[in-house]
């Protein structure tokens, strides 16, 4: 199989979706890989790397239209839409439920669409999210609170506070993979934490490996709203499987916070649980609303590539691997957590979340397999 690997176009996305001891190992396979010239370069691999690896330096149009397989990390924007060809494989992150404009621009290319995020196990884990969502919560803390800087625009407050003056209060909205990261660094740094959800069996977890040192929290509006009155730095960290997230703070709740209060809403990218967010990029991350600083870069991890690349890359090469050995219908028919990840599939969407959020039709996968 000829596989490429693009440069990644989004703002200060530095990842890369292939690193060069995987390209040695499919070109030992027998694939062709080709990997756009200065793609690697942000994660700390140059082009001789992926040379001598086996890979074949190409430009950026024979990186997209040249290949059967596109690996790379985040969604094309609209000009590399318009270098698919009808029958390709795209796998990376899509997050399409807030990005409704990728998923027509898919439909209509006639490529099979595999989104990392939604690709899921039988426990209910998302193994190729998972990575990504513990940089993302545990950055998404460092970041809050570098905010809450006077110089940064925040309230001008220490988090962890100091011997006769009161600690800082941060609320995490989700107790995911992303929730849980964020919990570790503000608990770390000496927080008063209060994290929400509504599966008790991950809050109890929460409680039983922090000792209780920590508010637990059932999720409903009124719970959620007390907290965030009173908190300087709300993270948001709800995710459902392709849908669009909920919008659990609202609004209102945001104009009623201290003023240099901060939100990080890491679900920004499946469309944010705050209704005042919106996605920002890393060479503008904030804007000011009501008062509060808002922080909406959908591709945090892209901050910290070298650890991004290599953490998505252990869980990702093996599945192109999968692909590449036994062709895209072989590999989604031989692993179900790997059919979860289809998105869109020559035209249709076989994705039940990205359908509903999208008000599109929904078709099964198994009915367009042979």
């Amino acid at each position: 199989m000829r596989i490429g690997v693009p440069k990644e176009s989004k703002d200060r996305e530095f990842r890369v979706g292939m690193v060069p001891d995987g390209v040695r190992h499919l070109s030992g396979a027998g694939h062709e890989i080709c990997v756009e010239r200065g793609a690697g370069e942000g994660s700390g691999f140059d082009d001789s790397a992926y040379g001598e690896a086996g890979a074949r330096l190409v430009d950026r149009e024979a990186a997209w239209s040249g290949v059967d397989l596109i690996v790379k990390v985040k969604e094309p924007n609209v000009s590399e839409i318009g270098l698919l060809r009808e029958g390709q494989v795209l796998f990376c992150y899509l997050h399409l439920a807030g990005a409704p404009e990728v998923a027509e621009g898919l439909r209509d290319a006639g490529v099979v669409a595999l989104a990392y995020e939604t690709i899921q196990n039988d426990d209910g884990t998302f193994p190729v999210l998972a990575p990504m969502s513990e940089v993302a919560g545990r950055l998404a803390v460092q970041i809050g609170v570098t905010l809450l800087q006077k110089d940064r625009g925040g309230k001008g407050l220490l988090v962890g506070g100091v011997p006769g003056v009161g600690r800082g209060r941060i609320t995490v909205v989700g107790a995911g993979t992303v929730g849980i990261n964020a919990v570790r660094v503000a608990h770390a740094l000496g927080a008063e934490v209060d994290v929400f959800d509504v599966d008790m069996k991950r809050l109890t977890y929460l409680y039983d490996i922090f000792g209780g040192e920590l508010n637990t929290l059932y999720s409903n509006p009124a719970s959620v709203e007390r907290s965030v009155l009173t908190s300087d730095l709300v993270v948001g960290a709800v995710y459902l499987a392709g849908r669009r997230a909920p919008i659990l703070v609202s609004e209102s709740m945001v104009e009623r916070m201290e003023e240099g209060s901060v939100i990080v809403d890491v679900a920004v990218d499946q469309g944010g649980c705050v209704e005042t967010i919106h996605p920002t990029t890393h060479s503008s991350p904030t804007y000011e609303l009501h008062g509060v600083i808002h922080y909406g870069v959908a591709n945090m991890p892209g901050a910290v590539p070298r650890t991004s690349t290599f953490a998505l890359t252990n869980v990702t090469f093996p599945l192109v691997e999968a692909i590449a050995a036994q062709g895209v219908e072989g590999a989604v028919a031989s692993d179900e957590s790997l059919a979860r990840g289809a998105n869109v599939w020559r035209g249709d969407v076989v994705c039940p979340g990205v359908a509903e959020s999208l008000g599109l039709p929904y078709t099964p996968l198994e009915s367009l397999l042979p």
